[in-house]
């Protein structure tokens, strides 16, 4: 073989081997671009370009809320919130849904109470469960919170976790509200649906933390607001396991364990979730420790209240409401500069149906 073709064939090896190291780097390159693209992904502040919350009409309350997350998810920001602390949390009742003329859960319990009549002769002369089967809803007011709580442990205990879930998809399907005449899944807010999903573009983890029993919220709320079941935290009652010869069950007890309202609700994101919020959404005094935990966050924080101005389209109540009392948390929003929903002004439309 001459030296000439001793060298071409040389050229032609170290080429070839050039050739694989650059094509063997720029797929490691590519596979660490992949890597990194959700972290960097929010290097720039989130475009308003296409309106994300087109259920609101263009006042403070939507403009404040793609200011703060334009600012907290933009990386040049010294506002910056890294992905993993950017936790959202939402109350459910009036906030995400309405909650009058009692909360919804109650009228489950109430629906409840009267398939299961039959089995109880004794409820036709005890109080609360008389009221309710008597339809008559001024003296199951006069019962207070005591009577609640019978109806509760009555209709929501003496089954497994896996019977009552039943329990509540089955109800859910086709209950009515008695005034709005449309099943109660109906009745969530679509302009908070949208915000649900404009924050979770953004790379924020949204919890549901409410009042409303969890299991009861974990039946079907996941599939409305997209959110996974173990996101929603809530008031729950005392349970215990039975392996069941095999077949192990969690058997609801009657009596509770937790109640996620008030100082409560801080108590369960602590225990529960580990770290504050940057973004908590209220409508009650029932949030306000929840929002004041919120706004103790060393991030950044956003506390947001749905104010019930509309009579028309749903309904308005505020301090001296005996459900969904906002009274001294209106005032703190005021005093700590909190952005407040006045419902009927901030938003085009109020439920999902309206689009239609």
């Amino acid at each position: 073989m001459n030296n000439k073709l001793k060298i071409t064939m040389k050229l032609f090896k170290y080429i070839t081997l050039v050739s694989i190291f650059f094509s063997i780097f720029f797929m490691s390159c590519e596979t660490s671009e992949k890597e990194t693209q959700k972290e960097t992904q929010n290097t720039q502040p989130a475009t308003t370009e296409i309106d994300q919350l087109p259920s609101w009409n263009d006042v403070s309350s939507k403009s404040n809320i793609i200011a703060y997350v334009s600012d907290v998810t933009n990386s040049e920001s010294e506002n910056f919130i890294p992905i993993k602390d950017r936790i959202a949390t939402f109350d459910n009742d009036g906030n995400l849904w309405s909650e009058q003329p009692a909360y919804f859960q109650l009228f489950f319990a109430i629906d409840k109470v009267k398939l299961m009549a039959d089995a109880h002769p004794e409820w036709k002369t005890e109080q609360p469960f008389k009221a309710v089967l008597e339809n008559d809803m001024a003296e199951l007011g006069k019962q207070g919170e005591r009577g609640i709580l019978q109806l509760v442990m009555a209709t929501h205990s003496g089954n497994t976790t896996e019977e009552f879930n039943s329990d509540v998809q089955e109800w859910v399907k086709t209950a009515k509200h008695p005034t709005k005449n449309v099943t109660y899944d109906k009745l969530v807010f679509q302009p908070m649906l949208e915000l649900l999903e404009y924050l979770k573009s953004n790379d924020f983890k949204v919890y549901i933390v409410s009042g409303g029993g969890v299991d009861f919220m974990r039946a079907f709320l996941p599939e409305i607001y997209n959110i996974p079941e173990e996101q929603i935290i809530g008031s729950r009652i005392k349970t215990e396991f039975d392996y069941n010869n095999g077949n192990p069950i969690i058997k609801r007890l009657p009596a509770l364990d937790f109640i996620d309202d008030k100082d409560g609700k801080p108590l369960n994101i602590q225990k529960i979730i580990g770290k504050k919020p940057v973004f908590a959404s209220g409508n009650s005094d029932g949030d306000l420790q929840m929002m004041q935990w919120t706004a103790s966050n060393k991030y950044k924080s956003f506390m947001l209240y749905v104010h019930h101005t509309d009579t028309v389209r749903e309904w308005a109540y505020d301090r001296n409401s005996h459900i969904g009392r906002l009274d001294k948390g209106l005032d703190q929003a005021e005093k700590d500069g909190w952005t407040v929903i006045d419902m009927e002004n901030d938003w085009k439309v109020v439920y999902p149906y309206e689009l239609n």
